[in-house]
């Protein structure tokens, strides 16, 4: 059976693992037996997808990113150049703790910039902007911008990835789509 997938010629792929039709995984990359990744996914130079983890549907992973096992990626994430999961809050060369990896979840649509370091055993939002360098420690908010170390919020994203500016009624619109959002309560959602 002819594969459905492209794969560099110096990519890994082990035996085990379950990639969807038309995903690219580019050079030197590694993934690992047990690995679940999407259709339509890109999976860029030097990366490593460990075993147990889950990417959805068109699924961006830019070049030099680890995801280590007990990460989670609904469709549509982006995850930046060289930005770097963790699996265990605690580690110690000397103490094995596979065992104790902790589950992150990124959920649909959501951007992880370049350099970003994210802490094991927090969701990550829809449709959250996580800026370039932040180092994020706890849950951000769907439609969150954090920035920073550690991580911050500073403002709210639209699902085309624009800051929000929110009038007097919590309302605002995205410059680029059009579509409009609420913030109420300190969550913000799309208005269909």
């Amino acid at each position: 059976m002819e594969k459905e997938y492209f794969a560099h010629e110096t990519a890994v792929i082990d035996e085990g693992c379950t990639i969807g039709k038309g995903t690219k995984i580019w050079h030197f990359s590694h993934i690992m037996a047990g690995a679940e990744i999407g259709e339509k996914c890109n999976i860029g130079q030097n990366v490593v997808v460990s075993p147990g983890v889950k990417l959805g549907q068109n699924v961006k992973v830019q070049n030099n990113v680890s995801i280590y096992s007990g990460v989670i990626c609904d469709d549509d994430v982006f995850l930046g150049p060289s930005m770097v999961f963790t699996n265990v809050i605690n580690p110690r060369s000397e103490i094995v703790r596979k065992d104790s990896y902790m589950t992150t979840i990124v959920e649909k649509g959501a951007s992880i910039g370049a350099n970003a370091t994210i802490i094991c055993g927090i969701i990550i939002g829809r449709y959250a902007f996580i800026g370039a360098g932040a180092v994020v420690t706890k849950d951000v908010k769907p439609y969150s911008l954090v920035v920073g170390n550690p991580a911050r919020h500073t403002g709210w994203m639209s699902e085309f990835g624009h800051k929000l500016i929110f009038d007097e009624k919590g309302f605002a619109i995205c410059p680029e789509s059009g579509e409009r959002y609420r913030l109420e309560h300190g969550n913000v959602s799309k208005i269909i």
